[in-house]
């Protein structure tokens, strides 16, 4: 019955450039996801720090990065960064989601259509 289901299976130019585009794919959801978990890990970041701001004395400025360097900033200014970088991330992680499932939906359909052919003669799972 094995040897059945790993018969042969001519691959013409179609299902190569399927395959192809399967692994382009494949290759586009992985730089999709780790830029997710790294957006993820920053708003993390940023709900700490919200937080910690919180915490600190109004009358004192805040010191505040800004791409290497540190400047001073009101309590105000600063928790009104913190939300403005918080919304932008939240953006981008929806963003990012929606690309995730628009790419695994083609990878799911050029999946269907490659196993139906090839079967057991093609491995598109992920280790």
């Amino acid at each position: 019955l094995q040897r059945e289901e790993e018969r042969d299976v001519e691959v013409n130019w179609e299902d190569q450039e399927r395959i192809n585009q399967f692994s382009r794919l494949n290759t586009r959801l992985d730089r999709l996801e780790d830029d997710y978990k790294a957006q993820k890990t920053e708003k993390e970041y940023l709900d700490d720090l919200a937080m910690e701001i919180e915490l600190l004395d109004e009358d004192k400025p805040v010191p505040y990065k800004i791409g290497d360097a540190f400047v001073m900033l009101s309590l105000e200014s600063a928790q009104e960064r913190v939300e403005k970088e918080k919304e932008s991330i939240d953006a981008r992680v929806e963003e990012l989601d929606r690309k995730i499932q628009e790419v695994s939906a083609q990878m799911d359909k050029l999946k269907e259509t490659l196993y139906a052919k090839f079967g057991q003669a093609i491995n598109l799972e992920k280790n």
